[in-house]
């Protein structure tokens, strides 16, 4: 099954180096548009309706994080739509920005991996098929802090509140966390509010909660997976 990709970056080099590594051998991928700037990146979605939009971080007209704000419109409005964010920064507030609204198809990996033609291959299905990649040097910040304590935070919470935070960890909302472990919508709540209390993010108002005891999830089971 191919899978459409409507990809943006404002250079024109490093936008037909791209389209070229995709296009160089037959991975079920198709760069079906190529765009410079946010508008035409819109107009191509519209058009083509991708699977996945491949898209800079900073583009025209702001060069700030239109990538980010690409993904969530698409999130918005085309659900179904994966977006790799390609990035120059290691910068957790720009990933925590991309991952607000949820994990599920979306995928933040620095350009420095572009030249890895497999893991940006690797990227564009996982985002396709409703999976999430976060570049490793995203999390080893956190990984790093995690590793530097006595113990996980996370051994803080009980078995049940680990499992409300694997479903939040997967973009769910509040009322499909409930469904998927048969809790009422007032249980699911009180167990949000206890892992926001355990891992210290109750008062945190700089960044969103969700996003941010997410990420220290990865990060745990990063951590875990290196040690093993």
């Amino acid at each position: 099954m191919t899978v459409t990709v409507v990809l943006a970056d404002d250079n024109l080099i490093v936008r037909t180096g791209i389209a070229q590594l995709l296009a160089s051998r037959g991975d079920g991928i198709e760069v079906v548009a190529e765009c410079a700037d946010v508008d035409s990146l819109m107009e191509a979605v519209a058009q083509h309706n991708p699977d996945v939009v491949l898209t800079d971080i900073r583009m025209p007209p702001s060069f700030t994080d239109e990538g980010i704000r690409v993904a969530a419109m698409l999130r918005e409005h085309d659900p179904p739509i994966g977006v790799v964010i390609l990035s120059s920064y290691a910068e957790p507030d720009f990933a925590f920005g991309l991952l607000e609204s949820g994990l599920e198809g979306r995928a933040y990996i620095l350009k420095e991996r572009v030249s890895d033609r497999g893991q940006l291959v690797s990227a564009i299905h996982t985002v396709a098929a409703g999976g999430s990649v976060m570049d490793p040097k995203v999390v080893e910040p956190l990984v790093r802090a995690r590793a530097q304590e006595k113990h996980s935070a996370l051994s803080e919470l009980s078995a049940r509140e680990l499992e409300v935070l694997a479903e939040i960890a997967q973009g769910k909302s509040n009322a499909a966390v409930a469904e998927s472990l048969f809790l009422t919508k007032r249980a699911v709540e009180k167990h949000i509010n206890a892992i926001f209390m355990k891992l210290n993010l109750a008062f945190a108002e700089d960044i969103s909660k969700r996003v941010k005891a997410t990420l220290l999830f990865l990060a745990e089971f990063e951590h875990e997976h290196n040690r093993a």
